[in-house]
């Protein structure tokens, strides 16, 4: 017999006048017990009925249900396969142990109080049944009409949620197996991993075997991985519709949809969308029965939807908490990796998607409004060809689905918050810490959060300064979330970069705007994707050129959002300074007369060496603002300026000066890497108003100072070799150095070479023409109108394009100017220009065009109108 342990607590309170007594009973409830469970039979394939028993339980308050849960390593990273309000059922079981075949089971015995017996059951063998899943795999890829005559597909079409968990769960096991088989064999024949995929927090650094991609590799992942997306797209249909009744129905439809979801780099538009309606929709029934069900039950629902949020692939030990946590081994919002994987260059394009995108839509003749048959929605500038109208298209379908999944995903971290919430208590903690997410929830005094440090994983951390800002209670609560990739937006240069928030909670769950001053900012760190691959540095042959007052570089710095500057230089000697300046936007002059620099610094042998053997320089997001362009120039120090300047410290904060030319006697190796720091803003785009890169920044990690908390991420690239613009000045002849203009072509300083961009050009455009225009040498030719032309060619024609120059005069009489147009693409050969000006008529004589990629002339004269 089940027997009940009382315990009796009384409390006295003692006033001045008076004394009161309050008491209270409590009733310890036991455990269902005296039974036992059994499967049968003890061995199978994943198509095999199992039938669980279990016999003989009593408990006075009832049993409520009995959950199957399986793993094959570790207990920690059990799964559960079904639950039942009987004593016996059937399951489909998960291959085993991929070395033995074995799988472990355990029964969770429940009574109608919350009390749970844990009985572990013999393990068992589960081999693969090939055949029936090679058939139904073959048919789904092959096959253009509905499956009917396969087995899994009945079990699939049954409507029961155990089944088709069951089913759910050990097919995407299996498709979970091949992607990293495939993944594992592309990386390994020489494709980058982060080109292919999204590393998981605290994840192993991959290598590539080789640095030459094999083209045929290439072809067959991407071959590879559509199969497995197309599969994965057909089983998702089935998990739409399933109800959704109980806690425990709740947790095994999200365990479903997290094996369903665990390879992000096949997941389709069409997928993602029903997998988050569906957590969402679990999310809401978790909230809605929050304070009606036990802490346990409400702990092990929320860790299966943030699963369902994202994915799991290794779940974190309970050994690895740090003691005083509570261990909820569970990820969040990988679905957003899945659909931001494509837009940040990190996944392939997936066939599915791509066909689906470009197939006329049912509403094509009557929505006249539709954005599918919107072409200028699609096109780049004027090109209208159908491969850019497809590839744009499936983009701008990628984009809508991104957003519309953020928020619900932001919706659905609210509810589970709230959820969590009603069970927290003052200084209690949870953990939820998984290979594909960090979340961190703690309730707390305010006053703890002054000088407070967070830290979560790979080094991300939060530092909070000693004068917040905060307009709450006394009690709060703190989120904090850290995932593997940063959400697309508007940054091209996020896409290296994991994605980290805090949020400050109210006791209501309302999140509570802080702030802080410049002086006093939050300190953030940012990780980035630890198998990110950093370019060797760029050698510098110096030693080659003949004496020079500085070694002058060009570097474009050109970006939508505010960046800072890494550099980092390798002197071949590890004895010899330098002298750095710089100049934004124009060259950097120093010399006795002359000292027209933004910055400067001393690269002293003695002080400055990292234990890399680097010189280091950093700019910040602050000083770069509003600039394109960075020329910077370096020298070698002497002997003499060595030991002034370098070993004297009266003079360490004076700059050597001299107009005596040197050479360099060794030559050095550079780096250069640009940071971003960004918020997320409410529509879902990238910011930087308000954030400042620190100079801890590194290949690996940005430091970021903020006043405001939200969701952030860092940009980093590694910039190209510098322009050598010593040579630039020595080679001048445009047509001889056509590379280095056309990098050039949006800078100032080339005008001054007297070859003038013009001032409509396109940053995007690919395809660069010269033209030289002749004024003729009769009276009044010269005209100081605007004169606009459109060149065509048997390809394509220009938009209406314009001559103009800032600097200086054009079109003087007897003049020679020269122009650079970008378009998009080759015109072809050309036909004819069409010229005219806005004033008054004047003679241009002729003009000669290059086309920069076929190297060929035309000369095409200009009639007075």
């Amino acid at each position: 017999m089940k027997i009940r342990s009382a315990r009796r607590f009384e409390v006295i309170y003692t006033f001045l006048n008076e004394t009161s007594t309050s008491v209270l009973n409590f009733v310890t409830n036991q455990s269902p017990s005296n039974g036992s469970c059994s499967i049968n039979p003890l061995n199978g394939t994943t198509t095999t009925a199992f039938n669980i028993s279990c016999s003989n339980w009593f408990d006075s308050d009832g049993v409520r249900d009995y959950t199957l849960y399986v793993w094959t390593k570790d207990i920690s990273e059990k799964i559960m396969i079904s639950y039942s309000s009987v004593d016996h059922f059937q399951v489909r079981l998960p291959i085993g142990n991929e070395n033995t075949s074995l799988i472990n089971l355990i029964v969770y015995i429940r009574d109608f109080l919350g009390s749970i017996t844990q009985v572990n059951i013999s393990s068992i063998a589960v081999t693969l049944d090939f055949l029936t899943i090679d058939d139904l795999f073959n048919k789904i890829q092959n096959s253009s009409k509905t499956i009917t005559d396969n087995s899994i597909v009945q079990l699939l079409s049954s409507g029961n949620q155990n089944i088709v968990s069951q089913i759910i769960i050990l097919l995407s096991q299996q498709l979970n197996q091949m992607n990293n088989h495939y993944l594992t064999k592309a990386i390994s024949n020489g494709i980058s991993f982060v080109d292919i995929s999204i590393s998981t927090l605290n994840s192993p650094n991959f290598t590539s075997s080789t640095t030459i991609i094999n083209e045929t590799i290439s072809i067959e992942y991407k071959n590879e991985i559509n199969s497995l997306a197309n599969i994965r797209d057909y089983f998702v249909s089935f998990i739409s519709d399933l109800l959704i009744t109980t806690s425990n129905s709740i947790i095994l439809q999200s365990s479903s949809l997290v094996q369903l979801t665990q390879s992000t780099n096949q997941l389709t538009r069409n997928l993602l969308t029903i997998v988050t309606n569906q957590c969402y929709q679990l999310s809401l029934s978790l909230y809605s029965i929050a304070n009606q069900i036990s802490y346990e039950d409400v702990q092990l629902a929320a860790n299966q939807l943030f699963q369902c949020a994202s994915n799991i692939f290794e779940e974190i030990k309970n050994d690895m908490i740090p003691s005083g946590y509570t261990s909820l081994p569970s990820e969040i919002v990988t679905i957003l990796s899945g659909v931001n994987g494509l837009l940040q260059r990190r996944t392939i394009l997936l066939d599915l998607d791509y066909s689906r995108s470009n197939t006329i839509t049912s509403d094509y003749d009557t929505d006249l409004e539709s954005p599918w048959s919107n072409l200028n929605l699609f096109a780049d500038e004027n090109d209208f060809s159908e491969e850019i109208i497809e590839k744009n298209r499936n983009i701008y379908y990628q984009k809508q689905v991104s957003n519309e999944i953020s928020k619900q995903v932001t919706e659905m971290n609210s509810l589970l918050s709230l959820s969590l919430n009603i069970h927290r208590n003052l200084g209690q903690q949870y953990l939820l810490n998984n290979s594909q997410a960090f979340l961190f929830f703690e309730k707390l005094s305010k006053k703890s959060l002054e000088n407070g440090t967070f830290h979560q994983i790979e080094n991300s951390q939060f530092n909070f300064p000693s004068n917040l800002l905060l307009n709450s209670s006394s009690t709060i609560s703190i989120r904090s979330q850290m995932t593997p990739l940063a959400s697309f937006g508007n940054a091209q240069n996020t896409n290296l970069s994991r994605s980290i928030s805090i949020s400050i909670l109210d006791e209501n769950g309302n999140e509570i705007s802080i702030s802080t001053n410049e002086n006093s900012s939050i300190r953030l760190r940012i990780p980035r994707d630890p198998n990110l691959l950093i370019p060797s540095m760029n050698f510098q042959n110096v030693t080659s050129i003949a004496n020079v007052l500085f070694y002058l570089s060009y570097v474009n710095i050109t970006s939508s959002i505010p960046i800072s500057i890494d550099m980092e230089i390798e002197p071949l000697n590890s004895s010899l300074s330098y002298l750095f300046i710089y100049k934004f936007d124009q060259i950097p002059l120093l010399n006795s007369s002359i000292n027209e620099i933004d910055g400067w610094n001393l690269f002293c042998s003695n002080k400055h060496l990292t234990n890399e053997n680097l010189y280091k320089y950093f700019l910040d997001n602050q000083r770069t603002l509003n600039h394109q362009s960075l020329i910077y120039g370096i020298r070698q120090l002497n002997s003499t300026e060595f030991q002034n300047y370098c070993s004297n410290s009266s003079l360490r904060n004076q700059i050597p000066i001299t107009d005596e030319k040197s050479h360099f006697t060794s030559n050095y190796q550079i780096r250069i890497y640009t940071s971003g720091c960004y918020y997320l803003d409410e529509n879902y785009q990238w910011r930087s108003d308000g954030l400042k890169v620190g100079s801890l920044t590194n290949h690996y990690e940005t430091e970021c100072y903020s006043t405001h908390l939200t969701t952030f991420a860092g940009g980093f690239i590694v910039l190209p070799n510098p322009i050598n613009w010593n040579y630039v000045f020595a080679n001048a002849d445009f047509s001889k150095n056509q590379t280095i203009y056309i990098t050039m072509i949006y800078k100032k300083d080339l005008e001054k070479l007297g070859v003038t961009p013009l001032i409509d050009n396109q940053k995007s455009d690919g395809y660069f023409y010269q033209i030289i225009v002749f004024t003729g040498q009769r009276k009044d030719a010269g005209t100081e109108s605007k004169v606009h032309f459109v060149l065509s060619g048997e390809k394509d024609q220009t938009n209406i394009r314009t001559f103009s120059n800032s600097n200086r005069k054009i079109f003087e009489r007897g003049g020679i100017d020269a122009f650079v147009m970008s378009v998009p693409k080759s015109l072809g050969l050309l036909n004819y220009i069409r010229i005219w000006h806005d004033n008054s008529a004047h003679h241009i004589l002729q003009s000669i065009r290059k086309d920069f990629l076929t190297e060929n002339y035309y000369l095409i004269p200009s009639r007075q109108q």
